[in-house]
């Protein structure tokens, strides 16, 4: 597509087709010819394109997969290191999957929107980030989310560092030189955090948190510590 340096550009990696459609036709309705946007099926795709046209925003609709979370934070923490100025907004399949990126996102980013909403309220919101306003109605999952690792405190990142080296609580517990209960009360109030249910859900969430930037989470593991 040619580039048009008086339209807003806006760079999509969406990989479903049905998607790819349906966001194409929200912004075809929606955006006052605003927007041009720019459909990619892979980052590597996205980055080629980076070097060189300059977008306005990048959005990474996710699918559902863990992998996909995975690659989405760690695309979009680079997006933030080398154009600063581009928005950064996720879309996710649904409200548990908009809470677990939010705590888990290494950079701030412009927005988190479940796609499980309707068509009305999806394209009202976007184009409201896209805009750069702030709607007073935001709800606490799909406000814009400009803290760095969500509401997770430093020992809670530092015991799902450890499960991913499969540690037990006991042995947690050990190296954090902390109280049994206290660990549990701890990985207890991450999951409420993360919206997950069990232990298969926050071993996801730290799975994640493992391929992100290391030195995020090795400041989270020196600060637990001293705690």
């Amino acid at each position: 597509m040619e580039y048009d340096e008086h339209k807003r550009h806006v760079a999509i990696v969406e990989r479903c087709t049905l998607t790819e459609a349906g966001l194409c036709h929200l912004f075809h309705e929606s955006s006052d010819g605003r927007y041009v946007i720019h459909l990619f099926r892979d980052v590597q795709a996205l980055n080629a394109a980076l070097v060189r046209m300059p977008f306005w925003a990048v959005i990474y609709s996710l699918s559902g997969e863990r992998e996909l979370r995975q690659e989405c934070l760690l695309c979009l923490n680079a997006v933030s290191q080398s154009h600063p100025e581009m928005k950064r907004i996720v879309l996710t399949n649904n409200d548990s999957e908009a809470l677990l990126i939010r705590h888990l996102s290494p950079s701030g980013l412009h927005g988190i929107l479940s796609k499980s909403e309707s068509v009305a309220w999806l394209s009202e919101h976007l184009l409201a980030l896209l805009n750069g306003t702030r709607l007073e109605s935001d709800d606490d999952i799909n406000q814009w989310v400009m803290s760095h690792n969500g509401c997770l405190s430093p020992t809670e990142l530092a015991i799902l560092r450890y499960m991913t080296y499969g540690y037990s609580m006991p042995e947690i517990a050990t190296q954090l030189a902390r109280n049994i209960k206290t660990i549990r009360a701890h990985k207890f109030n991450a999951m409420a955090k993360l919206g997950v249910n069990s232990d298969m859900g926050l071993l996801s969430a730290a799975d994640i948190l493992m391929h992100l930037p290391a030195s995020n989470m090795d400041a989270a593991h020196g600060l637990a510590a001293k705690l």
